[in-house]
């Protein structure tokens, strides 16, 4: 077995490559990732990497197709992570996060690579009604990053056939503790705050709907996306992951954190304009065709987890927003440094205005 994992570098990667280590202990497992976030390391004795046979530093706009041969699976996280950033990077954005997966999916599947799983996002129902949305439901995405995930769903749907099977994971919003930890994620910002604050202020109204989903058992649907057969689903598969019993509005996330961390009160803006990003999702396909993968994490757990590692780190900076634990910041200080263009692309790298697949790939043995 031989799985490449492209984007292993983020936030949800460190917990992926642990998964398909423990799974597949005899498999060769490749990274793939730019490196943006590659040093930024949160509460880890050990570089997350270690369990990789290899790990190749290179940009999805620049991918060499040689990297495919002999890959059972390809795994693609790479992304411009969260609608904030996509906003700034809007292009950037639907290179990465659709034009790159969809061109890796077809060099993949000309060079005989059996699975490639793709983490999407619930975020693409957007404005919804009051039901849970399934997968058969419109979509309505508001934001470069949801738009930027269903342009690769539709993409990718025309690739999959009886010897190439695709899964297209739209997972709920990620929370948890990671070896790359994020606090731009609505539960970890919360969890944060409260323990430099005490305080969790709430920008809108606290109404809208959030279902949510730990990095840990995003992993664990990325394993099962690895092993699933055309028979369980489809050779094309595109379904809700999460558990419909994480479906939550802002503001009980909220009193669930001030439940755990002691001292803290929550402030809400009830005179905030309604936030539109506001869904419900049924994930009832997901536990009909994974019952063995099902999230094994509750809310309680994850925030106690959040809590607890945090306070290991001892994060102190009430102006953690403005720290390199936000994505966005630590593009825009890169770039700052002239390490970074404005494309995106390390500033001794060739230009990616247009795709290429030779060149630039260096591995670090």
């Amino acid at each position: 077995m031989k799985i490449l994992i492209i984007g292993n570098m983020g936030y949800v990667g460190p917990g992926t490559v642990e998964q398909l280590r423990g799974t597949y202990p005899d498999a060769e497992l490749i990274g793939f990732d730019i490196g943006y976030f590659a040093n930024h390391l949160t509460h880890t004795r050990i570089l997350p990497e270690v369990r990789l046979n290899r790990q190749i530093i290179g940009d999805v706009r620049q991918f060499p197709a040689e990297i495919l041969e002999g890959i059972d699976a390809v795994v693609y996280l790479a992304a411009i992570s969260n609608d904030p950033m996509g906003a700034v990077y809007e292009e950037v954005t639907m290179d990465v996060n659709y034009r790159s997966a969809v061109r890796i999916a077809g060099l993949a599947r000309a060079a005989g690579v059996k699975s490639f799983v793709y983490a999407s996002s619930c975020s693409i129902y957007g404005a919804a009604d009051d039901y849970a949305k399934t997968e058969t439901d419109a979509l309505s995405p508001l934001t470069a990053y949801a738009k930027s995930k269903v342009a690769a769903e539709i993409g990718l749907a025309k690739l999959a056939s009886k010897d190439f099977t695709v899964t297209c994971l739209r997972f709920a919003t990620a929370c948890g503790m990671s070896n790359r930890l994020r606090l731009d994620l609505v539960l970890n910002d919360f969890v944060a705050g409260a323990i430099v604050s005490k305080e969790i202020n709430i920008l809108s109204d606290g109404t809208p709907w959030r279902p949510l989903i730990n990095v840990l058992d995003m992993a664990l649907a990325l394993e099962w996306g690895v092993g699933r057969k055309a028979s369980n689903g489809g050779e094309y598969l595109v379904v809700n992951t999460g558990t419909s019993s994480w479906n939550y509005q802002v503001k009980e996330l909220a009193q669930a954190v001030k439940s755990v961390v002691p001292g803290c009160k929550v402030t809400i803006r009830t005179d905030a304009p309604p936030d539109k990003r506001s869904y419900k999702v049924n994930f009832d396909l997901y536990k009909k065709l994974a019952p063995n993968h099902q999230p094994k994490r509750d809310l309680g757990v994850t925030i106690e987890e959040l809590y607890n590692s945090i306070r290991g780190m001892r994060l102190s900076d009430t102006n953690f927003r403005d720290s390199n634990f936000m994505r966005l910041k630590i593009l825009a200080s890169l770039r700052e440094q002239g390490l970074l263009n404005e494309n995106l692309s390390w500033s001794w790298m060739k230009s990616v205005t247009k795709p290429a697949t030779t060149n630039f790939a260096r591995e670090i043995a």
